[in-house]
């Protein structure tokens, strides 16, 4: 995609009312991409419609969904489908963790989870890119985490989840080659974001780790995707710590995981 702002390329991101997202589409507007903002909150949406449409006179569409239901990703892709808009770049961003054994969190949160961050952002890459194969461009981040390199206990399904981004997008990465079409997997690391409290992590000592803020990883993101990379991972010292992983036994990345993720004392 083109990055000036006579660029005439349309972005859907999910999970754009906060956060990573709220900056990834402050960029992508930035440089003339039109916008189709994809979250829960619709008032948020339109507020944030408003404020990126005056500031860099692009087109922005709310689309109020909730992707962490069955029924979310065809009712995103219907509202495209019917104001006749073509998705050049889909961001699959919006996800969320919760904290706690295994044996005592809730199943059907659980289960949400895993319908936002696994099965929603299947079935919307599955919906937008065939169109992208056809027109031979367009890109896709998609959103995973540094959690993605280990398992993580006391967030067993979340870690899970974003293992799954993290492999689905380096396969479909191979797949696509030559054809125009691109997939970058984002994996922050602690990010300064509503996700944690989200997630009740409150008294974790993972809150006392050193945070990125969401402006500085929206832009590694953003830079990484334009370049076609395959996976980035924010930050020199994340990069480092997911690096180690491929070293060492897997019960002993998930000893540290939990000792990190642990409540504080």
């Amino acid at each position: 995609m083109k990055t000036s702002s006579k660029t005439s390329s349309t972005a859907l991101i999910t999970g754009a009312s906060a956060g990573i997202g709220y900056e990834l589409a402050k960029l992508f507007a930035r440089d003339g991409s039109n916008l189709v903002l994809v979250a829960r909150s619709g008032d948020k949406l339109a507020q944030l419609a408003t404020e990126l449409e005056r500031a860099y006179k692009i087109q922005a569409t709310v689309v109020a969904a909730d992707l962490a239901v069955r029924s979310g990703p065809e009712d995103v892709y219907a509202a495209t489908q019917k104001a006749g808009i073509e998705v050049d770049v889909l961001v699959n961003n919006a996800g969320f963790g919760q904290f706690g054994f295994y044996t005592e969190t809730d199943l059907q949160e659980e289960l949400r989870q895993i319908q936002l961050n696994v099965t929603s952002l299947t079935h919307l890459t599955k919906l937008y890119i065939r169109p992208m194969v056809t027109r031979k461009r367009g890109s896709i981040l998609n959103v995973a985490s540094t959690a993605a390199f280990q398992p993580g206990p006391l967030m067993a399904v979340y870690y899970a989840t974003k293992a799954y981004v993290l492999s689905f997008s380096g396969a479909l990465s191979n797949e696509l080659s030559g054809t125009g079409v691109t997939v970058t997997c984002l994996c922050p690391g602690p990010t300064t974001t509503e996700f944690h409290k989200r997630a009740a992590m409150d008294l974790s000592n993972m809150m006392k780790a050193p945070f990125m803020d969401a402006k500085s990883v929206a832009e590694i993101g953003y830079r990484a995707m334009l370049k076609g990379k395959p996976t980035v991972v924010a930050g020199t010292m994340n990069w480092l710590v997911a690096q180690s992983t491929r070293f060492a036994p897997r019960a002993w990345t998930a000893a540290v995981a939990r000792k990190i993720q642990e409540r504080r004392q």
